[in-house]
């Protein structure tokens, strides 16, 4: 998944250890093969090199389900959260500390668009050649549910999941206590903004301080808007809690993406959350301690 993952387990012998940690590793080894923009084997290559010539994929059902609710997600993010966008990181080099240039932003542009496919169930129509998919905002999340379901069924009911601070709590710890869990602050990373007492459901976050450059004072972070090409710069971090992480994951990226309106679209949502801006200030009606 690109970023450290655990599985934290409560009152169980040794034995349920290993099948946990069985159950969590065969899970998000089997998506990562098939969603990993990094691997050429993987479901998504094959679906790019497609994408990249045009023509026309039949998907499964697990990875059409993925597709649907992305699109709802496009759409309620007015075009917002957009899976063809991923492809503006080809312009961005974060670890290079210098800022693109417009013309290569402006190209990729060219190539970013849900509309400029046709999705319809069970196909994915690449009418247009060029395009990128990018399942990056929705399978970590996704693999956090499955993993919790997964070890739910093989009757490991207290523990929590945490892919790359996607969190999934299986269920409170052995004594009924609720895992106690850190939200990062944005301007100092190694520091938390407070914390989060949880017994069930899940919470996601989405910032600017994982992958970013500063140039002249200014942080340009890796959350890419699809409309301009350039990093969001009204929220450093948003925090939201919902029963499922692929939710609050979508959520919180949404918010970021919606930046001067994302507090209130938050708000409208009604889901508890915690947002920090680029200035500091922090709002939500999640209250973390």
């Amino acid at each position: 998944m690109g970023s450290p993952c655990e599985l934290q387990l409560d009152g169980i012998s040794p034995e349920q250890a290993r099948r946990g940690i069985e159950i969590t590793l065969r899970e998000v080894e089997r998506l990562e093969a098939r969603y990993s923009r990094y691997r050429a084997s993987s479901l998504l290559s094959k679906i790019n090199r497609i994408a990249e010539r045009g023509g026309t994929y039949e998907v499964d059902d697990e990875t059409a389900s993925l597709l649907d609710y992305a699109e709802a997600c496009f759409v309620q993010s007015e075009g917002l959260f957009d899976l063809t966008s991923g492809i503006l990181r080809r312009a961005w080099k974060f670890d290079s500390n210098r800022l693109p240039e417009a013309k290569s932003i402006a190209a990729l542009l060219d190539r970013v668009g849900w509309r400029k496919l046709r999705w319809a169930r069970p196909h994915l129509h690449f009418d247009q050649a060029g395009l990128e998919l990018d399942l990056g905002g929705v399978v970590k999340e996704y693999a956090a549910d499955r993993v919790a379901a997964l070890c739910v069924e093989a009757g490991l009911v207290h523990g929590m999941v945490n892919l790359g601070g996607d969190i999934r709590v299986i269920g409170p710890r052995a004594n009924g206590e609720a895992w106690r869990i850190g939200i990062r602050d944005p301007k100092n990373p190694k520091q938390l903004a407070g914390t989060l007492p949880m017994r069930s459901g899940a919470l996601a976050s989405s910032g600017d301080y994982e992958r970013c450059i500063t140039i002249n004072g200014v942080r340009y972070g890796h959350v890419l808007s699809p409309r301009t090409g350039w990093p969001v710069a009204h929220l450093a971090s948003v925090s939201v809690a919902a029963d499922f992480c692929l939710v609050a994951g979508s959520t919180a990226t949404i918010a970021l993406l919606r930046e001067t309106s994302g507090p209130s679209w938050l708000e409208e949502m009604g889901l508890p959350h915690f947002y920090v801006d680029v200035h500091g200030q922090t709002g939500g009606s999640l209250q973390a301690t």
